[in-house]
Formats: C-alpha cells, sequence, structure tokens
C-alpha cells in the first residue's frame, strides 16, 4: 500500500468563509498515482471545519446564518473561553457542529462522490494561515 501526503493553507481575510477545495484536492490525488484508495481531508486548526455539500451559494448564506444562531459570535463575554483572552468560544463550537475531516473513496484514480458532492474548507476565526492535511492511500 502506498501513502501520499500534502498540506494545503488558507487565509481568509475576514473571520468566517467557505472554500471549495475540491479542485486542489483532485490535483494531489492525481499527484498520488494512487488509482484505488481513501483520501482523508483534516483541518489542523481547532476553529476550522472540512466538510462535503453542495457547491450552492445560497446554501453557504444558509450554513453561515445558521451556524450563527446556535453560536452567535456576540456577546462575546457569555463564552467562559472568552474569558481566557480569546473572543473565538463560538468558532470552536461551529467546528464541532461541521466537523473536523471527511474520508472519500478513490475509485479509478478520481474522488468517488455522490451528484453534487464537493469538499470545503469552513473558517470560524480567520485572519491568519492554517492548515488542512490531504492524505491519500492505496493502491
Amino acid at each position: 500500500m502506498k501513502s501520499h501526503t500534502e498540506y494545503l493553507t488558507y487565509n481568509i481575510p475576514s473571520r468566517r468563509g467557505f472554500v471549495n477545495i475540491t479542485p486542489e484536492v483532485r490535483k494531489i490525488i492525481q499527484k498520488s498515482g494512487i488509482k484505488e484508495g481513501l483520501c482523508l481531508v483534516n483541518t489542523m486548526h481547532i476553529t476550522a471545519s472540512v466538510f462535503i455539500n453542495d457547491n450552492e451559494s445560497g446554501l453557504h448564506q444558509d450554513y453561515e446564518e445558521w451556524l450563527e444562531k446556535i453560536a452567535p459570535h456576540e456577546p462575546i463575554s457569555k463564552y467562559e473561553h472568552n474569558k481566557t483572552g480569546e473572543d473565538n468560544a463560538d468558532a470552536h463550537l461551529k467546528r464541532q457542529v461541521m466537523g473536523r475531516e471527511v474520508v472519500v473513496a478513490i475509485t479509478k484514480g478520481q474522488l468517488d462522490f455522490g451528484p453534487w458532492e464537493q469538499i470545503f474548507y469552513g473558517e470560524f476565526d480567520g485572519k491568519r494561515p492554517k492548515r488542512v492535511l490531504v492524505k491519500v492511500i492505496g493502491e
């Protein structure tokens, strides 16, 4: 069995945002030469997420509004975590809801997706670089 590891870095200029990272993941799979296996995509920061869904701007806006209702950024003082000097407790909670990683099958050298599926990086406390691990394993 072979494995191939690469890291992607994202620096979202705003506090929150979503980026379709499917094209970058596809390039890494192609570079790996693996035809049958699995691809793990994992954010390496506790205030960011990786998830699979539809690449539709209305859905992304719905996520933004829904997550803000579940874990609003303000008032900052309502979170115990923020008493440590941070202001990102809501980002930790949003990440917990959206998830840390995805695993996708690779078949014939391609991501084996269902209709409309894409991989996204979700940022909930941006304005600084954060890494995403892409590990491809198989034959």
